[in-house]
């Protein structure tokens, strides 16, 4: 008997293992309409400062910054909600409404700052547009749930694995689009 094809993709593995870059070679070897967001680590003097959260179809914000006043901190960054929720929001926002993959680059604790960027997700994961993403290796009870859907697959993404998951990824991707496609 076959696994059912899930057609939410979500990588997870320690940071700086590469899953957006596993990410951004799928997408570009896949060359459909894509929309969402990736978020990217902003280095200064040789260390990371913070992340900015980048659309898919352009146009970014700072997610994130050591010494940034906020009311949401986590661990020594500030994060900025009015961002995320700008650029972060409304690039699922589109992505769900218009493009053949939604891209969720990351889904972590300082996303979930925002309800809206929440509410964001869960629409997106139940609409019928496949999603590939990232999701925190790390434990709350909205990740936990994210990752507990029947229509989520989590791969885990290692040093000893990276090299060939771009490939796999893309198979997993090319597979749920048939699949979505014949149900249709």
């Amino acid at each position: 008997m076959t696994e059912p094809v899930r057609k939410n993709l979500l990588l997870t593995g320690p940071p700086g293992i590469g899953k957006t870059t596993i990410i951004r070679a799928v997408v570009g070897e896949l060359g459909i309409d894509v929309g969402g967001f990736y978020t990217a680590e902003v280095r200064g003097d040789s260390q990371r400062i913070g992340f900015d959260i980048v659309d898919m179809r352009g146009g970014s914000g700072i997610l994130a910054r050591i010494g940034l006043r906020s009311p949401y901190i986590i661990g020594k960054y500030g994060v900025n909600r009015e961002d995320l929720e700008r650029v972060g929001v409304r690039a699922l926002e589109r992505a769900t409404a218009k493009s053949r993959l939604i891209i969720m680059d990351e889904i972590g604790r300082m996303e979930l700052c925002s309800d809206s960027f929440r509410d964001a997700v869960i629409r997106a994961l139940d609409s019928p547009t496949p999603v590939l993403g990232t999701i925190q290796d790390r434990s709350n009870a909205f990740l936990d749930a994210v990752r507990s859907r029947d229509d989520v697959e989590v791969v885990c993404v290692t040093e000893g694995n990276r090299d060939t998951m771009r490939s796999v990824v893309a198979d997993k991707l090319k597979a749920t689009t048939t699949a979505i496609r014949q149900s249709c």
